[in-house]
């Protein structure tokens, strides 16, 4: 790989549930002058996924648990908010004012289940929520599909999302979900530079194009949830999100 190219498609519409996803990034490919290649592959912010699946909720009429209302009184946050959280965990790790650190149904150890209230319309209130894609993975092969055909090309689909980390400041965009190649780059029994033998290395290589992406699509209010990445040229390969997520009993701080 000598370059790569990261492609934003701009005034990309709002989406509404029920949209058909695949046809807004054609309709936008076109709009800006891009045409997929193969071997580019399409980053696209979780949010847009979660709208057109119509994963809102509304927090009126939530009643919440015993145990939400203990994890949010310990918290700060809306004891319907935090019964949202619950439905989507596994279980709580951690928790302190502010936050609180699940492992959510789908693996992921993150604050909140991933649980979004900013950018949504009408929601000055905060009386909506966003969960994450039931499926990130499956809506990410579908995805793939539906361009493959629409555009006659080879392409990878990754499905971002932003993520704190335990150690350091600032999130920072990983992937959720992927389609169309490995997102776990196994370099273990390779030779270094200069020939000793690899051990433990494995590169997040999902998680690397999620963030690449994440610099142009920004984490306020830029409204650029679409990103090409063009250059990688990764074989193809079904490719899960779960091949990223440490086992638990690997796992030294759970």
């Amino acid at each position: 790989m000598n370059g790569l190219q990261l492609l934003a498609l701009r005034d990309f519409p709002l989406v509404k549930p029920g949209d058909d996803i695949a046809a807004l990034v054609s309709d936008s490919l076109q709009a800006n002058g891009i045409t997929l290649q193969h071997g580019d592959i399409v980053v696209l912010a979780q949010k847009i996924i979660s709208k057109a699946e119509n994963r809102y909720r509304a927090l009126q009429g939530i009643q919440p648990s015993a145990e939400a209302q203990r994890y949010a009184a310990e918290t700060g946050k809306d004891p319907r908010l935090v019964e949202l959280v619950l439905q989507e965990s596994n279980r709580v790790l951690r928790h302190r004012f502010g936050s609180i650190v699940v492992e959510h149904k789908l693996g992921f150890v993150h604050a909140n289940a991933g649980i979004d209230q900013s950018n949504l319309p009408g929601n000055a209130d905060s009386g909506m929520a966003l969960l994450l894609p039931e499926n990130p993975d499956a809506s990410a092969r579908q995805l793939r599909s539906a361009l493959e055909q629409q555009h006659r090309v080879a392409i990878g689909v990754v499905i971002n999302d932003s993520f704190g980390r335990a150690w350091r400041l600032g999130t920072v965009g990983i992937a959720i979900g992927v389609a169309g190649f490995e997102p776990l780059l196994d370099l273990r029994g390779a030779p270094d530079l200069f020939g000793r033998t690899l051990e433990i290395t494995q590169v997040g290589l999902g998680d690397e194009i999620a963030a690449a992406a994440s610099l142009l699509m920004g984490q306020a209010g830029e409204g650029v949830p679409v990103v090409i990445v063009r250059g990688l040229q990764l074989p193809a390969a079904e490719g899960s999100v779960q091949s990223l997520l440490r086992k638990p009993n690997e796992d030294m701080f759970r």
